[in-house]
């Protein structure tokens, strides 16, 4: 496991200290991380960041695979850079399973890359599926499920 950047801790500090709470004593817990790979993880924090990027969505099938909980309304995530570096923190606001193919233009647009259309989204989705299947020896199917996460922005 990677060791967090000590920029994830003091964002989290001060989300808590600004909504009057401590890092001892809050319930509240996070996730750290950051979208996608190296070739666009920094471009899609600033989108967040900006309030573009209001989505994202995620292959339901190595959920299933790496046995982990799917997100839940409510869940708090510190985005990151690709080197680790925290930009802002959102809040799960809609949970959605739906097969890949059942993508909506409304869904593409709240995710907010490129053109903001299905038909980018749906190019850029099968591009990076593809390539996260390959590792695993799966190859992408248009009707595998997919989980779309719909967040706004609780700090920067």
């Amino acid at each position: 496991m990677e060791k967090e950047h000590k920029s994830v801790k003091e964002m989290w500090t001060k989300y808590l200290k600004v909504n009057g709470e401590d890092i001892e004593s809050t319930k509240k817990t996070y996730s750290s991380w950051y979208f996608g790979d190296k070739s666009i993880a920094d471009d899609l924090a600033q989108l967040v960041k900006k309030g573009i990027k209001r989505g994202t969505t995620s292959l339901y099938y190595f959920y299933e695979l790496e046995n982990e909980e799917l997100p839940k309304v409510g869940d708090l995530n510190i985005i990151t850079d690709y080197e680790g570096i925290a930009k802002c923190i959102i809040e799960n606001i809609k949970i959605t399973v739906l097969p890949f193919n059942e993508v909506t233009e409304e869904l593409s647009v709240i995710e907010g890359e490129g053109d903001k259309s299905l038909d980018y989204w749906r190019k850029a989705h099968i591009k990076f599926f593809t390539r996260e299947l390959r590792e695993v020896q799966k190859e992408f199917s248009e009707d595998m499920p997919v989980v779309f996460e719909e967040f706004r922005v609780v700090y920067k």
